[in-house]
Parts: C-alpha cells; structure tokens; sequence
C-alpha cells in the first residue's frame, strides 16, 4: 500500500484529486449551510414557517442522495455542478430539521424575559434564539460535514475524472487493493483533520457556551 501510495503522487497527481475533492466537498456543504442555517431558524422560530416546511423538508430527508445521481447528470451533465449538487442534496435537507430543532428548544424562561423587557419579535431572534443556538448548531454543521464526505465519494464514482472517488473506482478496475485501501485512509484522515479545525473553531467562536 506504500508502495502503490507513493506511485500516486510521484505519477498519477493523486493531490489533484485530493484537492478537487476537498474543493467539492466545501463547495456543495458552504452552499447547503448559507441555505439550510436561515430556513433552519426560521422553522425553529415561527410555529407557521414550521407547518408550513416542516412537511417537506421530512420527506426529502430520507430521500438518498445518491439517488439523484441520474437525474443530475441529466439535467448538470457530469461536470462540478452536478457533484456539488448531491452533497448539497444530501446535506440541506438534514441541516434545516436539526437547527430547527435545536432554535426551537430555547429555553422558555429567556424568552419570556425579552418579551418582559419589551422585545419584539425580530428582537427576540436575533438577541435570544441565534446566540442561545448558536454553538449547537456549530456543532450540527459539524456533524453534517463529516456525512457530506460520504456523498463525494459516491458523486465522485460516475461520470468523474478526477478526484479521490474517482482514483478508487480505476483502481477498482485494475484490482489494485494497495490505492484503494490508501484512497479510504486518506478520506479518513482529511475528515479527521476537519473534524478538528471544526472543533477548534467552535472553541473559540462559543467559549462561553463550555462554562
């Protein structure tokens, strides 16, 4: 596996591929976060906006993402859009229930003090519920970015030529279980490595929220 891991960056560009991958990955999860945190707190914060979406949202959540796979690459083909597009679809969807839930559990007692001191709605918001939810739904992105990895990979395998999933699916034809054990660990560890700088950012963002 050394061996063959060697041969990949010295022959076959594998840091490309690493790089489009890691390129991807960000792509299609910023785009779902940018989406997902304002519907999130909208649903989490209006029981109507909730009745409303809620519905749907649930219903797309258990639709695979690797099911849309055909359909995009007939409608984006088989560039970058259509592989930014399915881990979006695979990450919108459960980021919008999770911080709706998590805005929606704020505690009663602070919100009724707002209204007391003369909050109004809008104030309420953006002075209880975002701060209040904030470093958990830090950590619900968090969390959703290490399952994003999960549909790369597969976006990667039909129709890519390039990228990690795309160096284990030719390895895969060439029976080379050397690169496609190595492709794996270094999948493992690009999310290891994110799972930190996620956590030590949220450490410095929401220190107040460990005491």
């Amino acid at each position: 596996m050394v061996q063959e891991a060697i041969l990949l960056f010295t022959e076959f560009n594998f840091s490309h591929d690493i790089a489009m991958t890691i390129w991807r990955v960000l792509a299609g999860f910023i785009l779902a976060s940018l989406i997902a945190v304002p519907l999130g707190i909208a649903m989490g914060a209006h029981k109507g906006v909730e009745a409303f979406l809620e519905p749907f949202v649930s219903f797309c959540r258990y639709l695979p993402a690797s099911a849309f796979i055909p359909l995009l690459i007939l409608w984006a083909g088989i560039g970058e859009l259509q592989k930014v597009l399915v881990i979006f679809i695979g990450s919108v969807f459960q980021i919008v229930l999770m911080v709706a839930v998590c805005v929606g559990a704020a505690r009663r007692d602070l919100v009724e003090a707002a209204y007391t001191l003369g909050a109004a709605p809008s104030g309420i918001v953006k002075r209880v519920l975002i701060p209040g939810a904030a470093p958990e739904i830090a950590e619900i992105l968090r969390l959703v970015l290490g399952w994003a990895w999960t549909y790369v990979i597969v976006a990667e395998l039909i129709g890519s030529s390039s990228g990690i999933g795309h160096m284990i699916t030719d390895s895969q034809a060439l029976l080379n279980t050397g690169q496609i054990i190595f492709g794996i660990i270094v999948i493992g560890l690009i999310g290891l490595v994110s799972d930190f700088a996620f956590k030590a950012l949220n450490r410095r963002l929401f220190a107040w929220s460990s005491l």
